[in-house]
């Protein structure tokens, strides 16, 4: 692939690295002349000095022929920029883009930007992953393809507790893919009993979180007692 890198912060300097060492045409562009510089010491001629938001940087660097556009600039508004332009001017297929403040999601959602990256939000999910009381956390979500992947933690006193797959009365729209147990990960059957403690994966339809966390949480909780 022939990919273009907008921005040689941290972020984006290590992944042009890792990109070119697993064998991808890359260039690197950055506004910051003496960030350049610098960057350029290691990346020579794989990094461009120049303002990506302009077009004659960007059709310098050859994004006519772009498989794929990352703009991961310190500036929510920048990234939003290219992105756009990468994608309406230039038709360019595949883009990812950095969001510095996860407030800001929503807005390159509306222009079509996707996927999106938050640091942030990446953060929270691993705390969430890390400490169970969180209860669910959201794995993936696949909006183009209104589908998404929880992880769920069995409660003690849940519903669905010390019974088999076939059991466990799931809405339309939603599947248990994988179970988690004592460290290790399979993907269970229909007579495999849930057992409290369990990690599951389930794959569902937007908008059926909350019913399917009935499921499985404390019933203390999920009455609100």
């Amino acid at each position: 692939m022939y990919i273009i890198v907008c921005g040689a912060g941290k972020v984006g300097w290590n992944l042009a690295r890792e990109l070119i060492d697993k064998g991808e045409e890359v260039t690197l562009i950055e506004g910051d002349r003496r960030r350049y510089l610098v960057v350029e010491q290691e990346l020579e001629h794989a990094v461009q000095y120049g303002d990506a938001t302009e077009l004659w940087v960007l059709e310098r660097a050859g994004i006519q022929r772009a498989d794929l556009v990352i703009a991961v600039t310190g500036d929510d508004e920048d990234n939003i920029l290219i992105s756009q332009v990468a994608k309406e001017k230039y038709l360019v297929e595949r883009i990812v883009a950095r969001v510095n403040n996860p407030r800001n999601v929503d807005h390159f959602k509306l222009l079509g930007i996707h996927p999106v990256v938050s640091a942030t939000d990446l953060i929270l999910r691993l705390i969430e992953h890390e400490v169970p009381q969180y209860g669910l956390v959201h794995l993936l979500d696949l909006a183009e393809e209104r589908l998404e992947i929880i992880e769920l933690i069995v409660a003690d006193d849940a519903v669905t507790a010390g019974k088999r797959i076939n059991e466990v009365p799931l809405p339309d729209g939603s599947l248990i893919i994988s179970i988690l147990r004592g460290g290790e990960g399979f993907v269970p059957k229909s007579d495999t009993v849930i057992e409290s403690g369990d990690e599951v994966l389930v794959v569902l339809d937007p908008g059926l979180e909350e019913e399917i966390t009935r499921q499985f949480a404390s019933q203390g909780a999920a009455t609100g007692g």
